[in-house]
């Protein structure tokens, strides 16, 4: 029974440190749809590409880990802005549909040039954590997952203490809810989109500088971006402390189902984000945090 127990609690703690990597993507995607009302499906491609720079910032110009992070968020927030500049300011006013079709093509656009500049090989991202796994009393934890959690956490607060009580954040929140009324009232909605696109740009490389160091370095790295989805359904398209705990809930539970159905059935794991997505769509398509809208007519 002892065993049993263990095994259960190991899987949380797994599951907690894949959630938190959910999570991370998950900022992403709440950023820009909080502040745009856009779901950006190029996010995956920027969070890839954001784990190269830094890979061949370090590998090819042996720069320390923290100094080549720094300058591939840089380099994010950068893209970000001509992103907005050049291929989405030009769709202001235009219906969200073409927006939305808009991000799909920046996805594979950024996918094939990724595919050619960088190739795909697998590559083995040069992590700066101690490999020595954590062990408290039974219970195992890598130095880069606790990094993830801490990081996700510090996140969380900044950006809520942010959209909550500064002037920059207000001025996102009313675009989002109303971009006509927003220019009424003399909010600049291209600077609040290139501040925007460039922040999420900027925590998508973050992203996936994190998830190289727990996966293969190649361009289905962006892939992982749509497990992360489901967990943006579950907290609620416009929640950023919803994208944690959504981020959290579905790595723990595809944790647990593959930790108990994957010898019975084989690729359950992999399915369970999916199935999630699809009851949260039924049951309470707004997401546990995501705000009810109901229309009278």
């Amino acid at each position: 029974m002892t065993g049993n127990i263990q095994y259960f609690l190991q899987l949380i703690v797994s599951g907690l440190a894949v959630g938190s990597l959910y999570a991370l993507v998950a900022l992403g995607f709440v950023l820009i749809y909080k502040a745009t009302d856009i779901l950006n499906f190029a996010h995956g491609e920027v969070m890839m590409m954001g784990a190269f720079v830094c890979y061949v910032l370090m590998t090819g110009f042996s720069l320390p880990f923290f100094g080549a992070v720094l300058i591939t968020v840089l380099f994010a927030l950068l893209f970000g802005f001509l992103t907005e500049r050049l291929v989405l300011r030009p769709m202001i006013g235009e219906p969200i549909f073409a927006v939305v079709m808009v991000t799909i093509g920046l996805s594979i656009f950024l996918r094939s040039v990724s595919g050619i500049i960088f190739g795909y090989d697998n590559r083995v991202f040069p992590s700066p954590f101690s490999q020595t796994p954590i062990n408290f009393k039974g219970l195992v934890l890598s130095h880069t997952h606790l990094w993830i959690m801490a990081i996700s956490g510090l996140l969380v607060i900044l950006f809520f203490v942010f959209f909550k009580y500064s002037r920059t954040g207000l001025s996102m929140r009313g675009v989002a809810n109303d971009q006509d009324t927003a220019m009424l009232m003399g909010i600049s909605v291209k600077r609040v989109f290139a501040l925007t696109w460039g922040l999420a740009f900027a925590i998508a490389a973050v992203a996936g500088i994190f998830l190289a160091n727990v996966m293969v370095l190649n361009i289905g790295l962006s892939l992982v971006a749509l497990k992360a989805f489901p967990a943006v359904i579950l907290g609620g398209l416009e929640s950023i402390p919803g994208a944690i705990i959504g981020g959290l809930t579905i790595g723990v539970v595809e944790t647990i189902v593959g930790g108990y159905l994957d010898d019975v059935l084989p690729g359950a794991k992999e399915l369970t984000p999916f199935v999630v997505l699809f009851l949260v769509l039924m049951i309470r398509p707004y997401g546990l945090f995501g705000k009810e809208e109901i229309e009278r007519v």
